[in-house]
């Protein structure tokens, strides 16, 4: 799976926004909390607003609040709104590959491989992360040998 850096930004900054417990934080702060480039954050609080994920406030009272609860609110909700869907191959859903002879079961590694990614993704909320309270099972996988290293061979 690769995570664009649009993505990786947009869930530092939903983290930073459910960690905040519904107060309003101005982009500059998410900006300094997280080290992300301003104008950068900018353009992904407006994508995040247009998915209804983060609500906004312009003037003095102004900012940047979750649109609901951080326990309703997974992952692969932000993921989607940055980056559109969590796998597609050559920008096809993996359903909709037609593959023949020998590669035809390297479309249902692709489906399978969409499903894992979906039940973590979907799965952890931001509320999760915040609390630090990750699922036994995510943290499970995680702990497994191999898991933090690069394969080699």
């Amino acid at each position: 799976m690769h995570l664009s850096a649009r993505a990786d930004y947009a869930l530092r900054a939903a983290i930073e926004l459910a960690a905040s417990e519904g107060g309003h934080v101005t982009s500059e702060q998410l900006a300094r909390a997280q080290q992300i480039p301003a104008k950068f954050l900018e353009a992904i609080l407006t994508q995040l607003r247009r998915a209804g994920l983060v609500r906004s406030q312009r003037g003095p009272e102004g900012g940047f609040w979750l649109a609901r609860p951080a326990e309703e609110i997974s992952l692969a909700d932000i993921i989607r709104a940055i980056d559109g869907p969590l796998l597609g191959v050559r920008g096809e859903r993996p359903e909709d590959l037609g593959y023949v002879g020998s590669a035809e079961p390297l479309k249902t590694v692709w489906i399978a491989l969409r499903a894992n990614e979906r039940a973590i993704l979907e799965e952890v909320s931001l509320a999760h992360l915040v609390k630090g309270e990750l699922p036994d099972w995510v943290r499970e996988l995680a702990e497994r040998p191999g898991s933090w290293g690069a394969r080699t061979s």
